[in-house]
């Protein structure tokens, strides 16, 4: 992700988290297919490379997921399919599950939408107090002491606001449009994806 090859991987997250949305927001929303979502989860893991050391844990986990989402959507067309054949095979929660795997790939998506939010409303260069309440607000619930620990060391690692804008290919006018496109976005989606899971009665909090 280098700004000195003109690539602008902010506005491919947002476009493709828009169509997403569209699709949820279309006439037959009940099925979301599963290879465009998996491509545009897949578009979201460089951002936490950005972020360094701090978020290397959530980098591997993501990418992880995001990986066997995108593998899966070779064989099964949509969320709503590949969460029934894990609740008609009894391992919904079993480490590994595609459905299990969702649930984390949706609290990555989340966790981006807090930081973007606090990027957009701060006029700071630091992006410590963005990325620690994006942590704590997503991630930490979920966390053991330890994790926690090493996240807070690495905060200390973060780049500049400008210096991820550069990364980003961005300037801050551009960047923060295209971040609340994401937002806008992804606020959608998350907020869909929890429905399916407590729709049948799954829960999210585990």
């Amino acid at each position: 992700m280098d700004s000195a090859n003109g690539d602008k991987p902010l506005r491919k997250i947002s476009e493709a988290f828009k169509d997403i949305a569209n699709c949820i927001n279309s006439q037959n929303p009940q099925q979301l297919e599963l290879a465009p979502f998996s491509q545009a989860c897949s578009l979201v893991s460089p951002l936490f490379r950005c972020l360094g050391i701090a978020f290397k844990f959530a980098e591997m986990d993501y990418v992880a997921k995001v990986n066997d989402l995108c593998e899966t959507s070779k064989s099964i067309s949509t969320l709503q399919l590949m969460m029934e054949r894990d609740i008609e095979e009894n391992c919904v929660r079993k480490p590994g599950s595609h459905t299990r795997n969702l649930l984390r790939v949706k609290r990555g998506l989340d966790m981006v939408r807090v930081l973007f939010e606090q990027i957009i409303t701060s006029e700071d260069n630091s992006l410590k107090n963005p990325a620690s309440k994006a942590y704590a607000e997503v991630f930490s619930p979920y966390h053991g002491w330890a994790i926690r620990k090493a996240v807070a060391a690495g905060m200390y690692a973060l780049p500049t606001k400008a210096q991820l804008l550069q990364k980003l290919n961005e300037d801050e006018v551009s960047a923060k449009s295209e971040m609340q496109n994401y937002v806008t976005a992804s606020t959608l989606v998350v907020l869909y994806i929890d429905k399916l899971f407590l729709s049948r009665e799954l829960g999210t909090d585990w």
